[in-house]
């Protein structure tokens, strides 16, 4: 049986999945092919296009087309609570109540348009709409490999409706226990403060969450934007989630707060510094997420994870790191799962699963995220010869110990190797890489090749035989989705790699998973006696992880990288 899960329902994240008798052959997001990030208001064309051909089937064989957005009836309290929340704004209330699927029909219009025009055949094929935060949570819980019952938790921006998933997964069964719904939405106040703060909304909520260690949680009480009691919470919307007239509006654009935040918190910030008060306003919404969510995950699965320990996660939310750390530390959890690509882009997985669980072929747990197009050496040779301006490239006899000599000598390297990653991290195929115990590399990667701000952190990818010793845990970690505590003795081994709260959001990297990569880390260890690499996605700011050779020449010789090693060949400037 074979299943497409196709995203793209909310206006951004579009993607394909491809799922063959339970197993995913493929899967990509639509921005890498196109070269524009989050590729908002597109269907994924070009990601669709990609696993057909790189399970090698024909369009007209696939059984079952899965989208993560279906229909809300008129019976369900979302919709009822959505208009009574929006009030002040009838006619997004009347909307809900009378034409409560509008954006359901015209995702269904552009999903049919996508089958017709890539020849799959939208009167052919069965298509299963599926809640969008059912395949979120059939994401998590689904490709976990838990087998005990487990706790589910779903938490982004919004869906149809619905905000916030509370449930449970038993037998290959998800079960609902509790929804929030719209504007109630922890991931849209984060989303609005983000905005505050000066960053784009879906995008620059990583920004908010890496600049609030510099700042001090205590010194704002952000607890007036969530009103939570007995397992209830009310955003307040007359600060945040707002829509309409109450919206702030900027040179013409309008933002997710009021200008009441404004008028509390003072004006929007600007520019690229950690600067006060802003770095503590970073620091308390950080600190009101981490406390509502604990409380609310608590109420609702307290139970189910003192039975087993286990938990599933998935929504935008869910790449908060910081957040995760704190989950893991709540008592009775054992493991938790957050699937990779936990934004939108991953409910192209979640949909194609959750149907092909629907269908009786249950899915396979995922091992790895390698999941996008790969190139051969000679396909990189192609592109060097071909590219607009001279290529000084040669082939390397060993890649691994000659990259880490480069390495080790204090150089940052692009990194392109095998099937490119899907999701926002980069895990050792598409990848810029340094050597941690160099002073200033990680400065000089942020100025001089991404062309962020300079108080971004980096990540780690270490090996798995040390990584017990520097995390202090032996909670597995492939995805970098959680942060941990470095050990004191590893903070200045390291050092680049460390953030200003001592700890690391890091890749725990297995030598069955990533053999290239596990090699370059065991060669780093021979030469600077540290399995660790400084670890960020290949890609500038504001653009897309590099997919194929002529995007990571383009990025070459678009910053001050000097070294780009592809596959088996090492280009120099």
């Amino acid at each position: 049986m074979i299943v497409l899960g196709l995203s793209g329902a909310v206006n951004h994240d579009a993607s394909a999945a491809l799922y063959i008798d339970g197993k995913l052959v493929a899967a990509a997001e639509e921005e890498r092919f196109l070269r524009d990030k989050h590729a908002k208001g597109k269907m994924p064309y070009e990601a669709t296009k990609f696993c057909l051909e790189q399970a090698g089937i024909r369009p007209d064989q696939i059984d079952i087309v899965a989208f993560p957005y279906a229909e809300i009836g008129l019976k369900s309290p979302a919709r009822w609570h959505y208009a009574k929340r929006h009030w002040y704004a009838p006619d997004r209330a009347l909307t809900a109540l009378f034409s409560g699927n509008r954006r359901y029909w015209r995702n269904h219009r552009n999903v049919m348009k996508l089958l017709d025009d890539l020849g799959i055949g939208a009167k052919r094929v069965k298509f299963v709409p599926v809640e969008h935060h059912l395949a979120h949570a059939s994401s998590a819980y689904h490709l976990s490999g838990f087998k005990e019952k487990t706790a589910i938790i779903g938490i982004d921006g919004k869906g149809e409706y619905a905000t916030t998933f509370f449930g449970y997964g038993e037998n290959g069964k998800i079960h609902k226990i509790k929804e929030f719904y719209d504007p109630d939405s922890l991931g849209g106040v984060y989303g609005a403060l983000t905005e505050y703060l000066g960053f784009e909304m879906l995008d620059g909520e990583f920004k908010v969450m890496g600049m609030a260690p510099y700042g001090n949680p205590k010194r704002f009480d952000f607890s007036r934007l969530i009103d939570y009691k007995d397992g209830d919470f009310k955003v307040n919307t007359k600060l945040v989630n707002v829509v309409g007239t109450r919206r702030f509006k900027k040179n013409g654009k309008g933002y997710f707060f009021s200008p009441e935040l404004i008028e509390w918190l003072g004006p929007m910030r600007e520019g690229d510094e950690k600067d006060e008060p802003y770095i503590d306003y970073a620091a308390s919404i950080q600190d009101l997420l981490e406390k509502t969510a604990l409380k609310l995950i608590d109420f609702y699965l307290g139970d189910i994870i003192k039975e087993t320990g286990k938990i599933a996660y998935a929504g935008g939310v869910a790449l908060n790191v910081k957040l995760n750390q704190r989950i893991i530390a709540m008592p009775g959890v054992k493991e938790l799962f957050v699937q990779p690509a936990a934004s939108d882009a991953g409910t192209a997985i979640g949909a194609a699963s959750y149907a092909s669980q629907l269908a009786g072929v249950p899915v396979e747990k995922m091992e790895h995220v390698y999941l996008g197009p790969a190139y051969t050496t000679e396909q990189c040779i192609e592109a060097c010869e071909q590219y607009e301006q001279p290529v000084k490239w040669q082939k390397m006899s060993n890649v691994t110990a000659e990259t880490a000599k480069i390495l080790a000598d204090g150089n940052p390297v692009s990194w392109f190797q095998g099937h490119m990653e899907f999701g926002p991290r980069a895990l050792g195929n598409r990848s810029i890489l340094g050597s941690p115990s160099h002073s200033g590399v990680a400065d000089r990667i942020n100025a001089q090749i991404k062309y962020r701000e300079r108080w971004r952190p980096f990540c780690p990818s270490m090996l798995d035989t040390i990584a017990p010793e520097i995390l202090q845990t032996d909670h597995p970690s492939p995805y970098m989705t959680f942060t941990f505590d470095v050990a004191e003795s590893w903070k200045s081994r390291i050092p680049e790699v460390v953030h200003e709260d001592g700890t690391a959001r890091a890749q725990i990297v297995t030598e069955a998973t990533n053999p290239r990569y596990y090699s370059l880390l065991q060669e780093m260890e021979k030469l600077t006696g540290n399995g660790v690499v400084l670890n960020t996605s290949l890609n500038r700011r504001g653009e897309p992880m590099v997919c194929s050779p002529t995007d990571a020449l383009n990025m070459f010789f678009g910053s001050d990288l000097q070294y780009l090693v592809m596959e088996d060949i090492l280009i120099t400037k």
